[in-house]
């Protein structure tokens, strides 16, 4: 009797082991984007079903009523730091992504709901923004949902929300302006000072080009080998039309640059004497 009830076992245990390992790909695979935006990131969770023949918009994804922005679990999007998406300012934190599709205007919901799969769960007093956006025909069919981060600046970027034919976007921005120069002006009171960091900034974004170049000159006095900072000093002098002086500065770059074997500089500062002739 007992040969007989291992032998069962037996069985079972190998039925079990070869149905674990069949594996199937899933109907609506997930995805996570972290897309680095700003001085942090944003990270997007979601999960991506496919036409496969059907109508979606107004059909599978019904109009006027708020969908989960995907399949399967709920679709969540992290901000590592304060953003504003539209007008509105949301911290740094999870939240819910939710839509409300309609044939002429979608609704674009930042929840504090991390749970929403079925338009009865939602509470849209959880809502943290609600932003309206025109729905755009696209002229190639987008089989398989999509969600993806374009237009990436240092300060602003869109989420493109894209199925069937119709697609949308969600504008966000962040406050990278107070933040650096906050960051800048902290860093200048201490002992060890980001000259070059500071000053690369200045030079890169239409700062004071002449603080920029005594930074660049605080920096070269801490590295005094430092090729890479005497191109910028270069650039810098040849942005405020001081072309003699930034020749002489991109001629140093080079000498320093050709003993530190770093032929990427070379050639950079041989391009800029070319613009400055």
């Amino acid at each position: 009797m007992r040969k007989i009830i291992f032998g069962i076992i037996s069985v079972v245990a190998t039925f079990s082991v070869s149905s674990q390992s069949i594996k199937m790909p899933p109907p609506s695979p997930p995805q996570t984007i972290k897309q680095d935006f700003g001085i942090s990131s944003i990270e997007l969770s979601y999960s991506r079903p496919g036409v496969k023949g059907r109508k979606v918009f107004g059909d599978l994804v019904p109009y006027g009523a708020v969908w989960r922005t995907g399949a399967n679990s709920a679709t969540t999007i992290e901000f590592a730091d304060d953003v504003t998406v539209g007008q509105t300012k949301v911290p740094a934190g999870k939240y819910g992504l939710l839509t409300i599709p309609d044939k002429e205007n979608w609704t674009i919901i930042i929840s504090k709901q991390l749970d929403v799969t079925n338009p009865a769960s939602y509470k849209q007093e959880s809502d943290m923004v609600r932003v309206n956006a025109k729905p755009m025909t696209m002229k190639d069919k987008m089989e398989t949902f999509t969600m993806q981060f374009a237009n990436v600046k240092s300060s602003t970027c869109e989420l493109q929300i894209m199925w069937e034919n119709t697609a949308v976007v969600l504008p966000i921005s962040s406050d990278v302006e107070t933040v650096v120069m906050k960051e800048i002006d902290d860093a200048m009171n201490k002992d060890n000072r980001p000259y070059f960091q500071a000053a690369l900034y200045y030079l890169n974004n239409g700062k004071d080009l002449n603080q920029a170049i005594t930074w660049f000159d605080k920096a070269i006095a801490q590295q005094p080998d430092g090729y890479w900072i005497y191109h910028q000093k270069a650039n810098a002098l040849a942005k405020l039309g001081k072309k003699d002086e930034a020749k002489a500065t991109a001629q140093k770059s080079i000498e320093l640059a050709k003993d530190a074997k770093n032929d990427d500089y070379v050639r950079l500062n041989e391009k800029l004497l070319e613009q400055l002739k």
